[in-house]
C-alpha cells in the first residue's frame, strides 16, 4: 500500500492533475468576484471550493504519511501545508479576511511548476545580496528626502511637505511616473536650478541600483542553471561509470564461461 500511494502522488499524472485543478480553481476564484456570476452560481462554486480543500487535504496527508518526518524539512512542503491549513479554518465573523486570503492557495501553483519554483528559488537566494543594495538605496532616499525637505516643503508642501511625504515623491520619481511634467518643471518654475538635485537622483537610483538588482538576479539564475548543468552532468559520469563496471563484469564472466567451457572440452 506505501509504494502504491508513492507511486501514484509522484506520478505525472497526479502532478498535472493538481496543476490543473489549481488553474480551475483560479478562474473560478476570479468568477467570484462577479456579482452576476455568483447570482446565478454561487451554490455550485461552493461545491466546486469545498471539492478543491478536501482534494487539497488528501493530498497532503498522502504527502505526509509517504514523506514522514523528511515532509517538513522541505520549505516547500510547509508552505503546501500552511496555505491548505488557511483553506481549512472556519470562516466564523470577525474572520472575513480568511476568505481573502484563501485566494493564496493559487500560489501552490508555484510548487508544481518546475520553472517557477526555479525562478522564485532563484530570488530567494539573492536576498542576501540584494540586501546590501537596498540598504544602499534606503540610504541614499534618506539623504535626499532630507534635502528636498528642507528645499521644496515650503513651496510645494502637498509634495515634500514632511519626509514622509518626500519618500513618497522620491520613490514615485524613481519609477519614472510623471517625474518630469507633473513634478520636476513645476518645481523649476520656482527654483529654476532644481534639476541639480533630481537628475542626479534618478541616474543613482533609476539607472544604477535597480540595474543592479537586476543583475544580482540574472547572476543568480546563471548559478542556478550552472548548478543543474553540473548535477546532469555528474549523473551522466556517474551512468557511465555503472556501464564501465557492468561491461567490466560481463567481460570478466564471460572469460570465465570460455575457461569453464575450454577445460570440459579438455576432459
Amino acid at each position: 500500500m506505501y509504494n502504491k500511494i508513492k507511486i501514484f502522488i509522484e506520478s505525472s499524472f497526479f502532478s498535472k492533475f493538481i496543476t490543473y485543478l489549481i488553474i480551475i480553481n483560479g478562474i473560478t476564484m476570479g468568477l467570484e468576484t462577479s456579482k452576476d456570476f455568483m447570482s446565478s452560481f454561487e451554490t455550485y462554486t461552493s461545491l466546486f471550493n469545498q471539492m478543491v480543500i478536501t482534494i487539497f487535504t488528501i493530498e497532503i496527508i498522502l504527502r505526509i504519511y509517504v514523506h514522514r518526518v523528511s515532509f517538513f524539512k522541505d520549505s516547500w512542503s510547509i508552505f503546501d501545508f500552511t496555505i491548505v491549513a488557511i483553506s481549512l479554518i472556519p470562516l466564523n465573523p470577525g474572520f472575513e479576511i480568511l476568505r481573502v486570503l484563501r485566494v493564496l492557495r493559487l500560489f501552490r501553483l508555484i510548487t508544481v511548476v518546475p520553472q517557477m519554483r526555479k525562478i522564485v528559488t532563484a530570488l530567494i537566494s539573492v536576498i542576501p545580496g540584494m540586501l546590501s543594495v537596498v540598504a544602499l538605496m534606503t540610504l541614499f532616499f534618506y539623504v535626499f528626502a532630507i534635502m528636498s525637505t528642507h528645499l521644496f516643503a515650503q513651496s510645494f508642501p502637498q509634495w515634500f511637505g514632511t519626509l514622509g511625504e518626500s519618500f513618497y515623491t522620491l520613490f514615485q520619481i524613481m519609477t519614472l511616473e510623471s517625474w518630469s511634467m507633473g513634478i520636476v518643471r513645476p518645481i523649476m518654475e520656482v527654483y529654476p536650478y532644481a534639476w541639480i538635485f533630481f537628475v542626479p537622483f534618478i541616474f543613482v537610483v533609476t539607472f544604477v541600483m535597480i540595474n543592479l538588482v537586476v543583475a544580482i538576479i540574472v547572476d543568480a539564475m546563471a548559478i542556478l542553471n550552472k548548478d543543474e548543468e553540473d548535477n546532469i552532468i555528474n549523473e551522466v559520469h556517474s551512468n557511465e561509470s555503472h556501464i564501465h563496471d557492468e561491461i567490466k563484469k560481463l567481460r570478466d564472466e564471460i572469460i570465465e564461461v570460455k575457461l569453464l567451457l575450454k577445460n570440459n572440452i579438455n576432459k
